[in-house]
């Protein structure tokens, strides 16, 4: 495996020449399927964008890390919100339940040296701000994005781009 210095830039074409969702039509409807889920009115899209925009940012995506701060930005939410995502913990901009909904995607997204990911006071801290709807809800937008995650890794599209277009 050939390594890259740190200073190269980083050219502006996607790892895959190909769109997986042409090579894979099924892709749209699993893909509308889980938009359609995650958009059900029980979490606020802002928090769900919150919370992908963190999963972006703990797997190293600069393409749903540009994607998420994209979709926060036309929502209208601030820059101070946006980007201190990174730092949310000590960060005063968030809700105790966008709080709760961000330690989640961590637990679940980092290795834990004490067992258990989420653990059940997680749980139980994120089950005080979310009804079992809202709470089933944010795990599926955790899910999600994790879904979009080996595609951002792995066939790496262009950031910036239209997310229903970054081949081209």
């Amino acid at each position: 495996m050939e390594t890259r210095s740190i200073t190269a830039e980083i050219p502006m074409v996607p790892r895959m020449t190909e769109d997986p969702a042409q090579l894979v039509p099924e892709l749209a409807a699993v893909s509308g399927a889980l938009f359609k889920l995650t958009g059900n009115g029980s979490v606020p899209r802002s928090t769900i964008s919150l919370v992908q925009l963190r999963a972006g940012q703990i797997v190293g995506s600069t393409y749903l890390t540009v994607l998420h701060t994209g979709f926060l930005r036309k929502a209208g939410e601030s820059e101070e919100r946006i980007t201190s995502v990174a730092s949310w913990q000590d960060s005063p901009y968030f809700t105790g339940a966008e709080r709760a909904a961000l330690a989640l995607v961590e637990a679940v997204l980092q290795p834990s040296a004490h067992g258990e990911r989420v653990s059940d006071e997680l749980y139980a801290q994120a089950a005080e701000h979310y009804e079992a709807k809202a709470l089933a809800t944010l795990m599926f937008a955790i899910g999600q994005v994790n879904f979009f995650i080996a595609v951002a890794l792995i066939a790496k599209p262009v950031p910036g781009r239209s997310f229903t277009d970054p081949w081209n």
